[in-house]
């Protein structure tokens, strides 16, 4: 294992009975680098999360984390990473700074530092109002801002999150994304996500993953064309009428047009050039245009379309 790698993973399988959550997943990730693992629910994002924090074996294979096997050496290994996996569950008579010292404790943390450290990592979760109410009255987003927390605690180099997001509001995931872009400058970060927008506006690398097979790892940028979900999400002032319809079927390019109330989808064929021409000639057709912008869904759309387009 090379100096510069924080996290590795060599053949690593695992099967379930019959069922192969893991098949023969290679990857590495780079000190420093900030990773995506990006695939729906059941590709094997959780698994590979947990085969690195020694929670399963695999199979096959062997999961590296700084030089050291996840596996055989875990207790050494471990102290290199904050983690969070699946959805997190803590003891609801306690509070968070209660909960937090039982972890540092756990940890070996000095009983002298943990104070400090509680306060800082409570702060970046902005729970700092929050830090004595016990946690049985939290909802399940704040329990993930808390597990954050608790990830944060030792301050490890590597940082390993099972869909941080999960859970939130659209403020809650904004607030988290911001965290986890002011980690990054001073961390490893490797997330699982089902979420395209997530991992795009956090990671520089993106891993691809569905039944437990690796199907493309690289620079988001390199992927875009992967990824990109050919549809312009059309919001007008008033219903389209169906010679309207008709008319933006007709434009160079677009495939598909459906519409609801005050807003229509346009499937289209082509690059940003098609997309700005679409919206020209909407323009043209005196539409009222209040918005135009990508249609970005989750990961399962995006596969449905790569499957149907036969990419």
């Amino acid at each position: 294992m090379a100096p510069q790698e924080a996290l590795v993973a060599e053949g690593l399988t695992k099967y379930y009975g019959p069922i192969v959550a893991l098949d023969d997943l290679n990857i590495k990730i780079n000190k420093g680098e900030t990773v995506g693992l990006l695939g729906p629910n059941g590709a094997g994002k959780t698994t590979t999360m947990k085969a690195f924090c020694n929670i399963i074996k695999p199979s096959s294979g062997h999961a590296y984390i700084m030089g050291l096997d996840a596996i055989k050496e875990s207790s050494y290994a471990l102290t290199y990473v904050g983690a969070m996996v699946e959805v997190p569950e803590f003891y609801s008579f306690l509070t968070p700074i209660e909960a937090l010292s039982y972890f540092g404790r756990l940890r070996g943390m000095s009983k002298s530092d943990l104070p400090k450290a509680i306060e800082s990592v409570i702060a970046k979760v902005k729970m700092t109002e929050w830090s004595n109410v016990r946690i049985g009255k939290f909802s399940k987003g704040m329990k993930q801002r808390l597990a954050i927390a608790q990830a944060l605690l030792h301050d490890p180099p590597i940082l390993i999150l099972d869909e941080p997001s999960l859970g939130l509001d659209p403020r809650g995931m904004n607030e988290v994304r911001n965290l986890i872009n002011e980690l990054k400058r001073e961390k490893t970060i490797f997330m699982a996500s089902h979420l395209l927008f997530e991992v795009s506006e956090t990671c520089e690398k993106v891993a691809l993953i569905d039944r437990g097979k690796l199907l493309a790892f690289d620079y988001v940028e390199k992927l875009e064309h992967v990824f990109s979900s050919q549809r312009i999400q059309l919001e007008v002032l008033k219903p389209l009428e169906p010679s309207e319809l008709e008319a933006i079927r007709s434009i160079r390019g677009v495939t598909k047009v459906t519409a609801s109330g005050n807003t229509a989808y346009i499937d289209f064929k082509g690059d940003k050039e098609i997309q700005a021409s679409i919206l020209a000639d909407l323009v043209e057709m005196s539409i009222k245009v209040a918005s135009f912008r990508p249609a970005l869904g989750s990961l399962e759309e995006v596969y449905m379309r790569i499957v149907k387009g036969g990419e």
